[in-house]
């Protein structure tokens, strides 16, 4: 590792400790011309990916003691690619689930979705509107563990209904989580993706809104809203800045690790809240 000033974002020891594997063990299986002048280190790569995801600026932007920014998205989308982004992010989620002593695998789940506005380099064709929401942009459509954990998510515009995007996401949770037999669902999701459910082997619940006024969190469903929470503590996911689906899911990714990896060593989420000397002197 470089000998420049931590960002607050970078990865300690501890956390570096628990993905470097899979990371060198990616490295080790690359052949090819320019792969045997390796120059960059991996864990400034994951540092700057941190970086972007938590502050949400442009790759441009990377501050120049990284790596070369365009050397950095190269990772980043080679990562995205081969799957190995998502095999960090399920080796977190397996060893927080068992750190909480469930075992790997869950049984249960939660389903839901969030619009988001996007960006300028956003291609129209891969936005739309959610007429509910009034929100243009893209949806992200997720399905969590009973601990908030991501055991799948899909990307699409916002205009795919919740229930189309759903029964695709269901897809994918059978395929990856076949233990899974039970799902929460909110009121927005129609009756179709109850039998789609039903044929997949899973029980598709709905957890209707009680009718008194005021906030209530939903049994079940408060898991998946408190990921929402989560998520939104990385800028890079206020909106989605992706040009295609797959790097917005990549971001989630990346988020989640984050947010996982710091629970595993018990290290505090950083907050944007700034300390003044006026903060020091009221303490």
């Amino acid at each position: 590792m470089s000998a420049r000033r931590p960002y607050r974002s970078d990865v300690s020891d501890a956390r570096w400790a628990l993905i470097e594997p899979v990371f060198a063990a990616w490295r080790a299986r690359r052949t090819g011309p320019g792969t045997a002048a390796r120059v960059h280190d991996l864990r400034e790569i994951v540092n700057a990916i941190l970086y972007v995801n938590r502050t949400g600026i442009p790759w441009e932007y990377l501050p120049h003691d990284f790596p070369p920014y365009k050397t950095v998205y190269d990772y980043y989308a080679k990562w995205e690619a081969v799957g190995t982004t998502q095999q960090v992010h399920d080796l977190l989620r397996d060893k927080t689930r068992r750190s909480h002593g469930r075992s790997a695998e869950p049984t249960a789940a939660v389903i839901d979705a969030q619009s988001v506005k996007t960006s300028a380099n956003v291609a129209e064709t891969s936005q739309g509107i959610d007429a509910g929401k009034k929100i243009k942009g893209r949806k992200r459509h997720v399905i969590t563990d009973t601990l908030g954990l991501v055991l799948a998510v899909l990307v699409t515009a916002a205009s795919v209904h919740d229930t189309t995007g759903g029964k695709l996401l269901l897809d994918d949770l059978a395929a990856a989580h076949p233990t899974v037999s039970k799902v929460w669902a909110d009121g927005g999701y129609q009756s179709s993706i109850l039998n789609h459910g039903a044929g997949l082997g899973i029980d598709v619940q709905v957890v209707q809104r009680p009718r008194t006024k005021g906030f209530e969190p939903l049994p079940k469903r408060w898991v998946i809203e408190r990921t929402f929470g989560w998520l939104m503590q990385h800028r890079r996911l206020t909106r989605d800045n992706e040009a295609l689906p797959q790097r917005s899911r990549a971001v989630i990714h990346w988020a989640m690790a984050n947010k996982m990896s710091r629970e595993l060593t018990g290290e505090s989420t950083p907050t944007w809240r700034i300390e003044t000397d006026m903060d020091a002197r009221t303490v």
